[in-house]
């Protein structure tokens, strides 16, 4: 028992000086983009959800993505948004973009959308960020699944 004061000094003392040195370091970890929802226009047209995720553990502003999607193996065409949006730490939302894709890729989904099956997509290219200041080179694969009750749509 005599040496519970002093411990328990010893173990202020050590938490006051990691208090000291700085808090939390910052990490900044390489943004992403993928596909959250694929909605056919009936003008041939997509729209497109865009999911911006952060994985840093400082708010990120994404000034642009700029991107190649390919549906079911068929180049669809290019992704170019600038969402301006800032993102809060490891954290994610969403941007919307019009989209028209090539006929091959048009057709894939229809297929897809009319048979009920699911379609793997690739999204690769380029996020650039203005706070912080970066320009990363992304890759990201999955899947959509039609919608269940909503015509048209994939997620």
């Amino acid at each position: 028992m005599r040496f519970a004061p002093k411990f328990l000094a010893a173990i202020a003392l050590v938490l006051l000086a990691s208090a000291c040195t700085g808090g939390i370091k910052k990490r900044i970890n390489p943004p992403r983009a993928s596909l959250q929802e694929l909605a056919a226009q009936p003008n041939g047209q997509w729209r497109l959800t865009v999911r911006l995720q952060n994985f840093s553990n400082v708010p990120t502003r994404f000034a642009s993505v700029d991107a190649k999607l390919l549906v079911g193996g068929q180049e669809a065409g290019a992704v170019v948004l600038s969402p301006g949006l800032t993102i809060g730490p490891e954290a994610a939302d969403v941007a919307i973009v019009t989209f028209t894709p090539s006929l091959a890729a048009k057709v894939t989904v229809a297929s897809a959308l009319a048979s009920g099956r699911s379609l793997r997509y690739t999204l690769n290219g380029r996020i650039v960020t203005s706070e912080p200041k970066a320009d990363t080179a992304f890759e990201y694969e999955s899947a959509l699944n039609p919608a269940p009750g909503l015509n048209g749509v994939m997620r």
